[in-house]
């Protein structure tokens, strides 16, 4: 019984956490029914569905991260959470990628215009600056005792591992990842999302303690805005440069030289 008694703040800061980060889920989901409904033009329709899947993905990640930096109840808890909030979001999130890689992939492979690009890039960029500052006053509120607003005007480097090392992690996830994404189109939508997300569940495990294994530039400039202010340099060549090369490898693999080499094999059977 007194075991459980010191347990229950624990669970109580843990429900809160979890209330806050559904909260928002369902919030975002009723602007997005609004927007929807009242917003004429696709391209004022494509900036604020943008916005608004960037700041539910920035803002539950920012709590998960708080999540998982406490002492869990079990070690597989911080990856149940992942796992369930990705399949949250792979539910509600269709139709926006929340990710500069992925519209840059969209956009190399002709799916999607320059300008309609241009116009989701910046609504990520404006939807990540403003979860990272909507955290930071949620947080002065001290809802739990891991909710303290100095945590957001602090930098915590996640780069574990050299420059080189974490470059290869980051373009790596990323190209696995959009891989993934960009093959598994032809499978039902109910058995996509839970393979990406069990992929995502699979990169965090594996890159997580390295360099925190995310693969997308607008997340890491919201989950990590101090640190590219204090090691800017560093923090572009990582978590900007890195997930668009493995994007661009991506490409040229499968789209240039996996034909190529298709092509070539073909011609020299005829031969």
């Amino acid at each position: 019984m007194t075991a459980l008694r010191g347990l229950w703040p624990e669970m109580q800061d843990t429900c809160t956490s979890l209330g806050l980060m559904l909260s928002i889920v369902l919030f975002m989901g009723l602007a997005r029914v609004v927007t929807r409904q009242q917003l004429n033009g696709p391209m004022a329709h494509a900036f604020v569905l943008e916005f608004l899947a960037t700041f539910q993905l920035c803002f539950c990640t920012h709590e998960l991260q708080l999540l998982s930096e406490q002492e869990p109840l079990h070690p597989t808890w911080p990856l149940m959470l992942i796992y369930f909030f990705s399949l949250v979001h792979g539910l509600t999130l269709v139709g926006t990628s929340s990710n500069p890689c992925g519209v840059m992939m969209q956009m190399m492979l002709g799916g999607m215009s320059a300008e309609t690009g241009a116009i989701r890039l910046l609504a990520q960029l404006i939807g990540a600056l403003c979860s990272r500052y909507c955290m930071g006053a949620l947080w002065s509120l001290g809802l739990t005792k891991y909710h303290v607003s100095e945590r957001s005007f602090a930098c915590r480097n996640p780069i574990q591992v050299d420059l080189p090392k974490a470059v290869i992690i980051e373009a790596v996830c990323s190209f696995i990842f959009h891989s993934a994404l960009l093959h598994f189109q032809e499978v039902r939508t109910k058995l996509r999302i839970h393979l990406l997300s069990a992929l995502i569940t699979f990169l965090v495990y594996a890159g997580g303690s390295l360099t925190g294994a995310v693969f997308n530039p607008t997340l890491a400039l919201s989950l990590h805005f101090k640190c590219f202010d204090e090691a800017f340099l560093q923090f572009f060549i990582v978590y900007w440069l890195s997930p668009s090369l493995g994007i661009l490898l991506m490409i040229l693999m499968f789209n240039f030289f996996l034909p190529w080499l298709y092509d070539n094999h073909t011609t020299n059977k005829k031969e």
